[in-house]
């Protein structure tokens, strides 16, 4: 071979070598999002469970306007999205969950965390932590 054509064939391979690690880093960083987008999803709906909760009179087992008594319904409680079961702290006008996902973060070492605050009428605040 040619000093042109072995110049062109590492050059070749460089390139190469570089899109495999831009991939890599596009698709890590979208499997991240992904997963946080669907521990989001997850927790909303254990939060409009709760607020149905919160809205049913007692004699139909509801809170009767408080969410004191509510519990996260079992098949909700840990999905395949999550590494660990949902944590609620639950007070008479709001429930705070949080749910722990099962993709790495931005900081490299620990997973995707959501706390989602709810409230009687409303989800009042979504909060990603990594």
């Amino acid at each position: 071979m040619g000093q042109q054509q072995l110049l062109l064939l590492a050059l070749g391979v460089i390139v190469i070598g570089i899109a495999i690690v831009v991939a890599i880093g596009v698709f890590n960083a979208s499997a991240m999002e992904s997963n946080r987008e669907a521990v989001i999803a997850d927790l909303t709906n254990i939060a409009l469970t709760a607020q149905q909760y919160y809205r049913k009179a007692a004699i139909l087992t509801g809170g009767s306007n408080s969410f004191t008594g509510w519990i996260i319904p079992p098949g909700l409680l840990q999905t395949l999205n999550m590494s660990t079961a949902v944590t609620a702290t639950i007070a008479a006008q709001s429930v705070t969950l949080v749910g722990l996902g099962t993709e790495i973060g931005k900081n490299g070492s620990s997973v995707v965390g959501v706390t989602m605050v709810v409230g009687p009428n409303a989800i009042i605040s979504t909060t990603v932590n990594n």
